[in-house]
């Protein structure tokens, strides 16, 4: 699969990783890939769409907090490897 960008976001919990995915879906046209929950809660909820997209949602959250943000990125045009990743965090959780 072919993304032009990956938007990451790191909270605390499920339902803060709902809150922000909401918030991110309903400013800028992108697209929910996945998320990961690691240790102590903390979850990590992957976005994609045009880089200027997947900016404008990483942007909104993080200046309308509604939640504490631990980290967050844009990663445009990924490499294979970080796909790779991606669709390995996508498998899992598809699993559940």
């Amino acid at each position: 699969m072919s993304y032009s960008a990956f938007g990451l976001v790191e909270v605390l919990g499920p339902a803060n990783a709902v809150i922000v995915t909401d918030q991110m879906l309903k400013v800028a046209e992108i697209s929910y890939v996945t998320q990961d929950t690691k240790c102590g809660g903390h979850v990590l909820v992957f976005v994609t769409g045009s880089v200027s997209a997947v900016t404008a949602a990483i942007e909104h959250v993080r200046e309308n907090r509604v939640c504490e943000i631990f980290a967050s990125a844009v990663i445009s045009n990924p490499s294979q490897e970080m796909i790779d990743i991606v669709e390995v965090f996508k498998a899992r959780r598809a699993k559940k």
